[in-house]
C-alpha cells in the first residue's frame, strides 16, 4: 500500500497563494498518475487536478487557470500551486495515486487507489 502525506495547507487571505505538497512512499511513483481532490464542508469530494505518468496535466473546469499541478519523480512528490485563492476554495485537499500504471486523464475517485490524510486550506475573505 502506497502511503501519501500531504503538507502545505493553512490559512490564507483571498487573492493569496499556497503550494501543497504530497510525498509518496511508492517504489514506482513515476509510473502512476497522481491527482488532487478537495472536500469542502458539507460537500462531496471533488476532483481538482491530475498529472499523468508522462507529465500531462488536466484540471477541473471551475479552476479557470488558477491552479497548477506538477510532479518531481526523483523526489516522489506532487505539488499543487494555488493562486488567486477564493473563500470557495476552502476545503480539505487530498492527494491520490492511480490504481494502475500508465493511466491518463483519470478523474473519478474509483480510479485512484491510494489517498493521503488530507491537508486543510482555509481562505479568508
Amino acid at each position: 500500500q502506497v502511503q501519501l502525506v500531504e503538507s502545505g495547507g493553512g490559512l490564507v487571505q483571498a487573492g493569496g497563494s499556497l503550494t501543497l505538497s504530497c510525498a509518496s512512499s511508492g517504489p514506482s511513483f513515476s509510473y502512476y498518475a497522481m491527482g488532487w481532490f478537495r472536500q469542502a464542508p458539507g460537500k462531496e469530494r471533488e476532483f481538482v487536478a491530475g498529472i499523468t505518468w508522462d507529465m500531462g496535466t488536466y484540471y477541473a473546469d471551475f479552476l479557470d487557470g488558477r491552479f497548477y499541478i506538477s510532479r518531481d519523480n526523483a523526489k516522489k512528490q506532487v505539488y499543487l500551486q494555488m493562486n488567486s485563492l477564493k473563500p470557495g476554495d476552502t476545503a480539505v485537499y487530498y492527494c491520490a495515486a492511480a490504481r494502475s500504471q500508465y493511466q491518463g486523464g483519470i478523474r473519478r475517485e474509483a480510479d485512484f487507489g491510494s489517498w493521503g490524510q488530507g491537508t486543510h486550506v482555509t481562505v479568508s475573505s
